[in-house]
């Protein structure tokens, strides 16, 4: 199974059902699908080929969804990058991953130009917004026209060994680090945390966080898994605004982090929008604190929330089922469906169950990690199972 037959099994199934909402537009699964083969079409024409790196420098949107599976569709490896990112930084990871196409948008010309300027391994810029793509010479393309224009995509050959996506790290602890995922690691991924989690045909799916944030790349990969519906927002600024469009498209299901829990919890004008429909509050990025389940379980006693704990290597480590909050409400869980993960002391050795009270290395086993740790990093010398960095609480 490649990761891109999420998208076009479902496009077959229910082709005129509605995948996404962006900007107050609705995008059919056959209209995503459609798009996205176009768009593979017109980097193949401009020498993308299969294994080459296509960084996708955009905001949440509807390019950036049909330039995710554009590049699958082609065997290449998709690099989502968080528009807020600084030019030296995607200066650095241009060059790092020797990308070869750059998917972007006029509005952020400020940043990229000068990275791109500098990335020679880069044959072609897709440009969304403006006249840089008819003006810029022969590296550009407008995304308008790479999409309406057409073409025939040859159908690479491909094995769910291959990487699919490239997610670098955010480098706070020194240079970013590219986290290699294969079409297996990440369908993987995707099955193991809809089994506990049970996305379905009928949701509607919240998407406010970055599509560069895994937590927020996975809303889409699961919601067109399942056939559900997909409201991709910016992000949570304004939240006002978002508290509309729940409201209007009968949200059911809000993936979010603290912070996005905090502006929402304090909103005195909350109780004016009717959020009935939702029956599904995730989290993940950061712990949950006691207050934030008390006031979510409040504010939506008709939802069920999970708590989450994952990591970029890896997606998603363990969850705590949601009948264990008021019992232990600040644990990290159990390991999700497919996965095993145990505790080893300083020295790597697995430990007992119930062996200890303190805070040990975790690790990990399942195709979502592989074994004995995460997924390769992109310019890692080192090409063993190394732990996953950070301590699970008990």
């Amino acid at each position: 199974m490649l990761l891109h037959q999420f998208l076009e099994q479902t496009a077959r199934r229910l082709p005129d059902q509605v995948a996404l909402v962006c900007q107050g537009a609705s995008y059919t699964y056959r209209q995503i699908d459609e798009a996205a083969a176009r768009l593979g079409a017109a980097m193949q024409h401009r020498g993308v080929r299969r294994g080459d790196r296509v960084v996708i420098f955009l905001d949440n949107s509807v390019e950036s969804v049909v330039s995710i599976y554009g590049t699958l569709k082609i065997g290449a490896v998709f690099m989502p990058v968080n528009a807020l990112t600084k030019t030296s930084k995607l200066g650095y990871m241009l060059n790092d991953a020797r990308a070869a196409c750059l998917v972007t948008h006029a509005a952020l010309r400020g940043i990229w130009d000068e990275a791109l300027a500098r990335s020679p391994s880069v044959r072609a810029c897709i440009v969304v917004g403006g006249e840089i793509g008819e003006s810029g010479g022969d590296r550009f393309l407008s995304y308008g026209r790479a999409t309406a224009i057409g073409g025939m995509m040859r159908i690479e050959p491909a094995i769910d060994q291959d990487l699919a996506s490239i997610i670098y790290t955010s480098g706070t602890t020194g240079d970013p680090k590219g986290v290699m995922l294969t079409h297996l690691n990440m369908v993987t991924a995707a099955n193991s945390v809809n089994g506990y989690l049970g996305y379905r045909e009928d949701d509607v799916i919240l998407g406010v966080l970055p599509l560069a944030f895994s937590y927020g790349l996975y809303q889409v990969l699961i919601g067109f898994k399942v056939g559900a519906k997909v409201v991709l927002e910016r992000n949570f600024a304004f939240p006002v605004q978002v508290l509309e469009v729940m409201q209007r498209e009968r949200v059911t299901v809000l993936p979010g982090v603290p912070t996005i829990f905090t502006l929402l919890t304090a909103m005195k004008t909350l109780s004016q929008y009717d959020l009935r429909p939702l029956r599904l509050i995730t989290n993940a990025a950061a712990a949950l604190s006691e207050e934030h389940i008390r006031q979510l379980r409040g504010l939506f006693p008709q939802a069920t929330l999970y708590s989450m704990y994952g990591l970029t290597e890896c997606k998603r480590v363990t969850y705590l089922p949601p009948d264990q909050l008021e019992v232990r409400p600040t644990s990290v869980g159990r390991g999700m469906p497919n996965q095993e993960v145990w505790l080893v002391d300083e020295l790597g050795r697995r430990l007992p169950t119930r062996n200890s009270r303190q805070p040990r290395d975790a690790r990990l086993l399942g195709e979502t990690g592989r074994d004995g740790g995460a997924a390769q990093a992109w310019t890692d010398p080192r090409r063993d199972g190394a732990l996953l960095g950070g301590h699970l609480p008990h």
